[in-house]
């Protein structure tokens, strides 16, 4: 299988279009590599030498299939000749292909016979029959244009191919929004784009591209509003004076852009970024109706970011983890901190509007401190299995302290019996550790319970060994509440968060050490026969550590978030027109 690829952009290797055509290239390649062998060729147009046509037909009458110019374009028949799939990459100029590329289609004339001859497909009225036999090669179009939307933008450019290829004989992907294929703030969203291109590339090669990947090429990067207002915003002139404006203000403003108006709850928020290396600092009303940037600073933020602007741009390009460069202080962040904790829901709903139906994430939202867990949720799920439940390990140990303690023996039966029914109630949860940790153990301890009679001991040594549970995970990799909640703070990467890793080992330690201290109290208490105030305290404590824990799980991250504000600015005088507040 020879595949030729033919870049028709003046940017070379630069374009946007190619990244679709080689995406769709890779899926393809896949595909036909299973049984056949692979030659890709590419062809560079805008650093090959290849003239225009002068109109003077020597290729016709004095040298039969032979150019008069003397360039690179005679080697170029003769790829396209052996070509089995021609790939054409080029983007949209003018509402035609770009002219590096029109030259190489004008100079296919050595390609066709002088001789008038009639079209068959009823397209035009008249033909030249080509010289050579290339009936069996497939051609696909792939291109991006400047528009919101390829549709109805492609007229000229599908009726010159109708011509020389002839009508229905090649396959098209048209993508508008195609300057956002080179914005790395947007490559997540790009490239889930990319992979259905890849996916049509798989389906081309099994004969046809399914109508539901035809659907999704169809589909806009971004809704036509965000769109227009991200390019209007990435030209880096005011529309009110025409002047030129900074990069740190057209960087926000894009940021703006991508705020999600369907998340508003009613209340308005006032994020304010305060660019700390460069002394400016912009506001962005966060509203029912939209975004709107403030430059001079007049409204009073509910939430600041005091942040090096190349830190902020590092994360938003996802060369950094704005979590963990958050938990490092390399920025920090006062007020209400909930902003952070749901900025996905806030600044990733470009995606949710987006009628290509995607679920990844825009890269502006890697900024946020802290990840949300859509895109990573079942990443680490086999089998269709759901991500850990904490009630897994629970309800054993919760059975046992209850049952045991009212019968030993007969409790000691339905605690086993809960343990054996646990993997089928839970049986579409994945296990881990300490979930078979806690089955274990407390199989163990029912059994000693039934055999002795004392199941007040055994129940005991139960708060004593699920205390001694988590106080151990805080030495291993992951505190034990960390294995069950990390999938809703971006899975696996929730580990390189310090923010979350720190709440969570201090979680770990209180509830071990509250329940260390339970078996301790416990046995004092039923030494001195306060049976009454066992049930009481035990009942009682767990309550308050659960209302403790959901307190301490948002307030913690903010205190860390806050820092030792190092990156605040103050001190530094305002500009004319970008004010920082203090």
């Amino acid at each position: 299988m020879r595949i030729l690829l033919i870049n028709g952009s003046p940017k070379g290797v630069r374009s946007n279009s190619l990244k679709l055509a080689k995406s769709f290239i890779d899926g393809f390649s896949t595909e036909i590599g299973k049984t056949e062998k692979i030659e890709l060729e590419e062809l560079t147009l805008a650093s090959m030498q290849i003239g225009p046509c002068k109109g003077c037909f020597a290729c016709w009458k004095s040298t039969p299939g032979i150019c008069c110019v003397k360039d690179d374009m005679q080697s170029v028949i003769g790829k396209i000749v052996n070509a089995n799939l021609i790939v054409w990459s080029f983007p949209l100029y003018y509402f035609n292909v770009p002219g590096v590329l029109k030259n190489m289609i004008d100079r296919q004339l050595p390609m066709a016979l002088p001789f008038m001859s009639e079209r068959t497909d009823g397209f035009g009225n008249g033909s030249h029959d080509s010289r050579y036999d290339t009936s069996k090669t497939r051609h696909v179009l792939i291109s991006t244009c400047g528009f919101w939307t390829a549709e109805s933008n492609y007229d000229s450019v599908t009726r010159m191919f109708d011509h020389f290829l002839g009508k229905n004989n090649y396959t098209t992907i048209f993508c508008g929004q195609g300057e956002l294929f080179h914005v790395k703030e947007l490559s997540e969203r790009t490239n889930d784009y990319l992979s259905v291109v890849k996916q049509a590339g798989e389906g081309f090669a099994k004969g046809t591209i399914s109508d539901e990947i035809r659907t999704l090429l169809k589909a806009p990067l971004y809704p036509k509003e965000k769109f227009e207002a991200m390019a209007d915003a990435s030209w880096g002139v005011s529309k009110e004076t025409g002047g030129k404006e900074p990069e740190d203000l057209i960087f926000t403003k894009q940021m703006a852009v991508l705020y999600n108006k369907a998340a508003y709850d009613g209340k308005d928020r006032v994020l304010e970024m305060n660019y700390t290396d460069i002394g400016t600092s912009y506001q962005i009303l966060l509203g029912k109706d939209g975004s709107k940037v403030i430059t001079d600073s007049s409204l009073t933020s509910t939430t600041k970011i005091n942040t090096p602007f190349k830190v902020w741009r590092a994360i938003s390009q996802g060369e950094m983890e704005g979590s963990e460069a958050l938990g490092k202080g390399l920025y920090n962040v006062t007020g209400d901190f909930s902003l952070m904790m749901n900025w996905n829901k806030f600044f990733g709903g470009a995606q949710a509007e987006s009628s290509a139906g995607s679920t990844s994430k825009s890269g502006a939202e890697n900024s946020a401190g802290n990840e949300n867990g859509k895109a990573g949720l079942n990443s680490n799920n086999t089998k269709g299995l759901k991500n850990p439940s904490m009630m897994t390990m629970l309800i054993p140990w919760i059975t046992l302290w209850i049952a045991c303690a009212i019968n030993p023996k007969t409790g000691a039966l339905i605690t086993l019996g809960v343990c054996a029914l646990v993997p089928l109630i839970m049986g579409k949860h994945r296990f881990v550790i300490w979930d078979t940790l806690s089955l274990a153990a407390v199989a163990g301890l029912s059994v000693a319970s039934n055999i002795t009679g004392n199941g007040a001991f055994f129940t005991n040594i139960g708060y004593l060994i699920f205390g001694l549970l988590w106080i151990v995970s805080c030495i291993v990799k992951e505190p034990l509440c960390a294995t069950y909640v990390k999938y809703s703070y971006g899975s696996e990467a929730a580990f390189k968060n310090p923010l979350f890793m720190k709440t969570n080992y201090v979680l770990a330690a209180a509830w071990g050490i509250l329940y260390v201290m339970t078996a301790i109290w416990t046995w004092f208490l039923r030494k001195i026969g306060f049976e009454t105030l066992i049930l009481i305290i035990n009942n009682a404590v767990p309550v308050f550590m659960g209302i403790f824990t959901g307190w301490f799980q948002k307030w913690y991250p903010a205190y860390l978030a806050r820092g030792k504000n190092k990156h605040s600015g103050q001190g530094k005088k305002p500009s004319s027109d970008s004010q920082e507040r203090q």
